[in-house]
């Protein structure tokens, strides 16, 4: 096992052993966190992360996005105790901490929530191929259907190096520029390449005979994991016609005849204003903890100050959290002038249900706990 095997395997492995080591080695380096101050070029609350490094990869660049253009960056180092307190940052309206299960605040603090650092989706197969379908939302059953055979669409397995060099070059790479821009976030290549194609399954969507969008996956124990994802030079319009779409579906019934037992269709932050989430739900997958280090990392989120800006943000974007009750909540945050952003769906296995929180009293202090509510989202499309 080579340098690029082990790197690959410590950031993603599930074995106990590398989990475990990851969990001593996060202890000592954040034994003083770094603190990251995101003060904004324009309106919207001033944002700060601190504590696991990784939350600089997914959780700041996905807030700040969320938030608008970001002016500066102010770091310093800081203790816990200091980062928990707010005195690490006074200037900041939100504070996002990522930490070990093992730190979070013992006791409620006002105006906190627990969330889970990384969420996985995973969807359960079985030999019947046609139940795939049925997992599938109704609308893009329907479109799916529709479009099959107008657009003459299939599945290929490919398996040359040069069909990996046109998904990488040509799919994956423009579609991450053209999603995240600076903040793209990927394998590199000669990782992806041995990591992932050797040995793994590289998946084209053709219509009418030409690749148009493709899937990098990786076989786990009769587990397919979707790990890098990409349409033709990123473009836009596969993701109005269904293309994308179709991709996934047809990659569950692939998996599903080739004897897999699920499909982890990778992870996301725990936000349901997060693209990824809203279009991952429509094929019901399981909402879970990640099987690897993320499972024991948590994200602390506490609103230090009170606003216009800090509402606005807050109604935008609901969020998955910790129940006191075991499982994950989504948290629907409204007031008398922001009604709850009901468009954005939360229904999914893993998802206990919607937690309605009034923002007067939990800007006033009370805890946002209590009995999940039928809140009554979308269109009906489940």
């Amino acid at each position: 096992m080579n340098a690029r095997s082990l790197t690959y395997g410590w950031r993603n492995s599930a074995r106990p052993w590398v989990v475990g080591a990851h969990h001593m080695v996060d202890a000592i380096r954040s034994s003083r966190p770094q603190v990251t101050e995101s003060v904004p070029a324009a309106g919207g609350p001033t944002l700060a992360y601190a504590g696991l490094t990784e939350g600089l990869s997914y959780v700041l660049p996905f807030l700040e996005q969320r938030r608008g253009p970001t002016g500066q960056h102010r770091r310093h180092a800081a203790s816990w105790a200091d980062i928990f307190a707010g005195r690490s940052v006074p200037t900041a309206d939100i504070l996002a901490v990522g930490c070990p299960s093992g730190r979070v605040p013992p006791e409620s603090v006002p105006r906190s929530l627990l969330l889970p650092l990384r969420i996985t989706l995973v969807v359960p197969l079985d030999e019947d191929t046609t139940a795939v379908l049925r997992r599938v939302s109704r609308k893009a059953r329907q479109q799916h259907a529709r479009e099959l055979r107008s657009r003459s669409r299939s599945l290929e397995v490919a398996t040359l190096d040069r069909d990996f060099d046109l998904f990488y070059d040509r799919m994956h790479m423009p579609t991450m520029q053209r999603r995240h821009a600076s903040a793209t976030r990927t394998e590199s290549r000669a990782t992806a390449r041995q990591c992932l194609f050797r040995g793994g399954a590289l998946l084209f969507l053709r219509e009418s005979g030409e690749r148009v969008a493709g899937l990098l996956c990786r076989q786990e124990h009769g587990v397919l994991v979707i790990r890098l994802a990409g349409v033709r030079e990123g473009a836009d319009e596969p993701y109005r016609s269904g293309t994308y779409m179709a991709l996934y579906i047809l990659t569950l019934q692939w998996a599903a005849d080739h004897g897999f037992t699920r499909v982890d269709l990778s992870g996301c932050e725990p936000f349901l204003s997060k693209g990824i989430f809203q279009f991952k739900r429509k094929l019901h997958p399981e909402v879970t903890l990640p099987n690897n280090h993320f499972a024991g990392k948590r994200l602390w989120l506490h609103i230090r100050r009170d606003s216009p800006p800090v509402r606005d943000f807050l109604v935008a974007n609901p969020m998955l959290v910790h129940s006191p009750c075991g499982g994950l909540d989504a948290v629907y945050f409204h007031d008398a002038q922001r009604p709850a952003r009901a468009d954005l769906r939360w229904e999914a296995p893993g998802v206990r249900g919607a937690r309605l929180v009034d923002l007067d009293a939990f800007m006033a202090g009370e805890p946002a706990t209590g009995e999940t509510v039928a809140l009554r989202t979308g269109s009906g499309d489940v």
